[in-house]
C-alpha cells in the first residue's frame, strides 16, 4: 500500500493540475480538449474514395493555427464481457441445438483468441489552448501531458478566466469536429469521468479496463 509521501512524490510526475467540465488543465497553467474519433476502413475504400478522404484530411490539417496531438491506445481485446452475454443467452435457446451450437461458438471464441493476439484500438485527438498565447507548439506528448507555459497577467495570474478559456478551447474543438467529418470521421468530446479513466489507461498501461465507446 502506497504512503503518502509515496503519493506525493508520484504526483510531482502528473503535469496534470485538475480536470473540470471535461477539460484537462495543467499544473503550467495550460488547457487540454479531448475529443473520442471514430474510425474507418481506409483499405477498402475504392481509389477516388480513399483520394477525396487524403484531400478532406490535408484541408483539415490547413485550416488548424493550433497544435493538436493524435493519441492512438492499442490494448489487447478482452472478451470476457462478450462470453458473459452468450452465456445468459444459452439458457435462453429454447431447443438442444440452438444451445449446442451457442456453445461450440463461444468455445471458438476462446480458442481463437488464446491462439491470436487480438487489439482494439481507440482514436483520440488532444486539442491545445494556452490562455494569453497565440498558436503553440506542443512537444512529442505535449497535446496531453504538457506544453507551453501560459501568458500570465502583470499581477502575476493566468490571464483571463476559466470560463473565457474553456470557451475558447472549446472553439477550437468544434473546428477539429467539423473538420473532421469532411473526411468521413466523427469526433465527440470526453467528460470528466472520461479524461479521468483516459489519464488513468495512460499511466497503468497493464491493466485491462472497460473501453470507452462512441455511441451511434
Amino acid at each position: 500500500m502506497a504512503t503518502t509521501s509515496q503519493t506525493q512524490a508520484t504526483q510531482k510526475f502528473v503535469p496534470v493540475k485538475e480536470i473540470r467540465n471535461g477539460i484537462v488543465i495543467l499544473k503550467d497553467g495550460g488547457y487540454r480538449g479531448t475529443l473520442m474519433c471514430s474510425s474507418l476502413n481506409f483499405a477498402l475504400k475504392s481509389a477516388d474514395e480513399q483520394r477525396a478522404i487524403i484531400d478532406g484530411f490535408q484541408n483539415f490539417l490547413n485550416t488548424l493555427d493550433f497544435s493538436v496531438e493524435i493519441v492512438v491506445h492499442s490494448r489487447k481485446m478482452d472478451i470476457r464481457p462478450y462470453l458473459a452475454v452468450l452465456e445468459e443467452k444459452s439458457g435462453a435457446q429454447r431447443t438442444d441445438l440452438m444451445r449446442l451450437q451457442l456453445r461450440e461458438y463461444m468455445e471458438f471464441v476462446k480458442s481463437f483468441t488464446e491462439q491470436a493476439n487480438i487489439m482494439t484500438k481507440t482514436f483520440y485527438l488532444v486539442v491545445s489552448y494556452a490562455p494569453g498565447a497565440g498558436k503553440e507548439v506542443a512537444g512529442a506528448i505535449g497535446g496531453l501531458f504538457g506544453g507551453k507555459k501560459p501568458v500570465t497577467s502583470a499581477q502575476g495570474g493566468t490571464a483571463g478566466t476559466f470560463e473565457e478559456d474553456r470557451a475558447q478551447l472549446e472553439q477550437r474543438m468544434a473546428l477539429v469536429s467539423s473538420g473532421l467529418a469532411s473526411t468521413g470521421l466523427r469526433a465527440i468530446p470526453l467528460g470528466t469521468e472520461e479524461v479521468i479513466e483516459l489519464l488513468y489507461r495512460s499511466f497503468n498501461p497493464g491493466e485491462i479496463e472497460n473501453p470507452i465507446r462512441l455511441e451511434a
